[in-house]
């Protein structure tokens, strides 16, 4: 790794690691998955590279329409409904990388809100391949009535799911995020 390289990855790092300090836990669970993000960012030498560690940042992204609907996938090897997101490419920001999976997963533009990148929900778990996803999800927003076209590989089951039954279609920690989401967003319930 080069010098400039070495600087960016240290100013990512510090980046995310004061996102995670700042967000506000929904859980026990969650509590304990932002006390271990921070402790893993500090120790893993590079956080953001699934190919460095089996142990690394995950982006993923609740997204919302302006009905209040949520935007699900079944994953293609877990085979549960769950948010779209996944590894990071070299050098990306866990936001972006969420936002770049929803158009890859699910065929569906979206834009953080307008103050900018919002972080709703963070978790720790088991992903495929015997990986740890250190899980940073965020809110997305997507238009009215648009319509799923997932890309060629990906999943063909996408969904819009009224709020209160995205909270049942998914696991616990696919709840956790939604209810998050759409007590954050302007678009969901208060």
């Amino acid at each position: 790794m080069n010098i400039a390289a070495g600087r960016w990855s240290s100013e990512l790092c510090a980046q995310v690691r004061a996102e995670v300090a700042a967000h506000q836990p929904g859980s026990d669970r969650e509590q304990w998955s932002c006390r271990r993000t921070l402790r893993l960012l500090d120790w893993l030498p590079a956080p953001f590279d699934e190919h460095a560690d089996p142990t690394h940042v995950t982006g993923s992204a609740i997204v919302v329409d302006p009905d209040a609907r949520v935007l699900l996938h079944r994953h293609k090897r877990l085979r549960r409904w769950m948010q779209p997101g996944g590894h990071l490419d070299p050098g990306e920001h866990p936001a972006v990388a969420a936002r770049r999976e929803i158009v890859e997963e699910t065929g569906v533009d979206t834009t953080h809100p307008g103050s900018g990148p919002t972080l709703v929900h963070v978790d720790v778990h088991e992903g495929p391949r015997g990986h740890v996803h250190l899980d940073l999800r965020y809110l997305l927003l997507a238009g009215r009535g648009v319509t799923p076209l997932p890309g060629p590989g990906e999943s063909p089951d996408v969904a819009w799911f009224a709020g209160p039954h995205a909270r049942t279609v998914g696991d616990a920690s696919t709840s956790a995020a939604v209810q998050a989401a759409l007590t954050t967003s302007p678009r969901g319930p208060r």
